[in-house]
């Protein structure tokens, strides 16, 4: 029977005896650079200064290049296995599929796979195997040895492949081979089991994929027979296969260990943070314990720098928020305020904020808790209340730092806001965050804290209130025009013409959403709004006499769905009005 060939997959064959195949040119056909080191530099993927670092780190090691490469973040791993794959001229697979489509080959054992970093997709009529390194020809060699048939390579990562391999592992492993080990207090027998390396590769693998997924956290569940895993994307919990009981144990104080927690102590929550390398790239994760009847139960909430956005326009700002945003901050003192529940991008904003007035000319100081991502050219200040270090006494302190714009991540009590206050007036631009579910309601929850209406006239130059929603995917987004019933449900404003309800696709994960965006409501503080504040009114008050200038959430929402950005749906989840 013919061989069906894939279009670009060099073949190595066995000779009839099984053996390697004979006289067969060191390099494969199609390979366009000799090596890795010349296809980094061919692409302009690498300085050659981080380049020698990294070999020098192999030499050392003994680890393969491609791994140390993303080991250490000198490449993005997707970047690389793209290089790999136009350097050599052989197909590139992605973790789709690649992950689930391992296939057992004997008397290939894992540990060989795993250290060949090299995964057999199919086994007839030929093996086609992904492999991390396509430059290592001998891992060909061994395997068309090994199994006596033609063998066809495709290039894929090497977190998917060792992903993969754990899947297959896993699959045949019997279950609760850990249980008398997890179960047992002796926390050197523990210590030996979180440096365990299927337990590593597994916290490894959890966490590139949800930042493959873009989850925003990870939730680590302890329950009664396994252990549960939830990611959260763009804001929606979404189960994650679980992982077998007896990882509970191992894999929480596997993290405990990156994070520099105690492992010791199961019955108090911890609060933690660490930084590794993901896909070739640094993130950092916040890590919070909690005690639960069936262990402890960990989230780990993923600030991935290179996905931050740090200007208005793709966190969902328009042209019209955009220019009095910018016209209140750029004012030479004040109070600029974000308010919105837990989880709605206010920190975000304000980052975006302070990337707007970070020049060299302007010394920016911000106090957080916690410091969610390093800003250059900020200094950051995270609170510690254990030893009195609280927003209060950072404000003050601040203040002898010759600053001239600081950010409060919250402001949570009087004392805090009477300092803001008092550092406004004294020609300061203070940029800070506040729990209210409405830009006019900061002004009375202001009052409440017994700011005094005079001074938060004359200081406060804006209130932005905000929410987040899942933003449409282009892709497989369904337009619909609104029906009579649909209309009735909103007589007091006039829907958009057309509106889009999500689809499903393979770029979205099926949901019909992916990204999020803000829904927004500025609240200037013109003359009318200042009055009102003086008089202590309320917040309806306060939000009619901004009149036009005041656009609220729910007319913001409803313009992003005829926009289809959103949907109607997720403008009501967030914001009925």
């Amino acid at each position: 029977m013919e061989r069906q060939g894939l279009p670009g997959l060099p073949i190595l064959e066995a000779d009839d005896t099984g053996n390697a195949p004979a006289g067969a040119a060191p390099v494969p056909v199609g390979i366009r650079a000799p090596d890795i080191e010349t296809a980094l530099r061919h692409a302009g993927l690498i300085a050659e200064e981080a380049l020698a670092r990294a070999l020098l780190v192999q030499r050392e090691s003994g680890e393969r290049l491609v791994t140390v490469l993303t080991r250490l973040g000198l490449v993005p791993e997707g970047r690389l296995a793209e290089t790999l794959a136009a350097a050599t001229g052989l197909p590139l697979a992605g973790q789709a599929e690649i992950l689930g489509h391992g296939v057992r080959a004997e008397p290939l054992s894992m540990a060989f796979l795993r250290e060949s970093l090299c995964l057999p997709l199919a086994l007839e009529p030929e093996l086609i195997v992904a492999v991390a390194d396509p430059f290592d020809d001998f891992v060909a060699r061994a395997l068309a040895f090994a199994l006596g048939r033609p063998v066809r390579r495709v290039v894929a990562a090497a977190s998917d492949i060792e992903a993969a391999l754990a899947r297959l592992d896993h699959d045949a492993a019997a279950p609760d081979t850990l249980d008398e080990a997890v179960d047992g207090e002796d926390l050197e027998r523990m210590r030996d089991l979180v440096s365990d390396a299927p337990v590593i590769r597994a916290v490894n693998r959890l966490i590139a994929q949800a930042s493959d997924a873009r989850a925003s956290d990870i939730h680590i569940e302890p329950t009664d027979d396994r252990l549960a895993i939830r990611f959260r994307i763009d804001g929606v919990l979404r189960d994650m296969p679980p992982l077998p009981a007896a990882m509970r144990a191992p894999l929480v104080s596997r993290i405990k260990v990156m994070a520099g927690l105690n492992i010791a102590e199961r019955r108090l929550p911890q609060d933690g943070r660490l930084r590794l390398a993901v896909r070739g790239r640094e993130i950092d994760l916040r890590v919070a314990t909690a005690p639960s009847i069936h262990g402890e139960s960990v989230v780990l909430r993923i600030l991935d720098r290179g996905k931050l956005a740090l200007d208005f326009a793709s966190l969902g700002f328009d042209a019209r928020v955009t220019a009095q945003v910018r016209e209140a901050i750029h004012k030479p003192y004040g109070i600029v305020l974000v308010t919105g529940p837990t989880g709605s991008g206010k920190t975000t904003t304000l980052y975006a904020a302070l990337a707007e007035l970070n020049t060299p000319a302007t010394k920016l100081l911000t106090v957080e808790d916690p410091i969610e991502y390093r800003l250059p050219g900020v200094i950051q200040t995270q609170v510690n209340p254990g030893i009195g270090f609280t927003f209060a006494t950072a404000l003050r302190s601040f203040l002898r730092q010759d600053p001239d714009v600081m950010m409060v991540g919250e402001i949570r009590d009087g004392e805090t806001a009477e300092i803001a206050v008092q550092a406004a007036l004294t020609g300061h631009m203070i940029l800070a965050t506040l729990h209210t579910n409405s830009a006019a309601g900061a002004v009375t929850r202001l009052i409440d804290m017994k700011v005094e209406p005079f001074l938060l006239a004359s200081v406060l130059t804006g209130v932005l209130a905000q929410r987040l929603v899942r933003r449409l995917c282009p892709e497989c987004r369904i337009p619909y025009a609104p029906d009579a019933a649909l209309l009735a449900q909103h007589p007091e404003r006039p829907l958009p013409a057309l509106l889009y309800h999500p689809g499903g696709c393979a770029a979205c994960g099926g949901s019909g959403y992916s990204g999020r965006l803000a829904l927004l409501e500025f609240l200037p503080i013109t003359e009318a709004v200042a009055r009102m504040i003086l008089a202590s009114a309320d917040a309806r008050t306060i939000a009619a006499a901004a009149g036009e200038g005041l656009r609220s959430l729910f007319d913001d929402g409803l313009d992003k769905a005829g926009q289809g950005l959103t949907s109607l749906e997720e403008v009501l989840r967030v914001d009925s009005d």
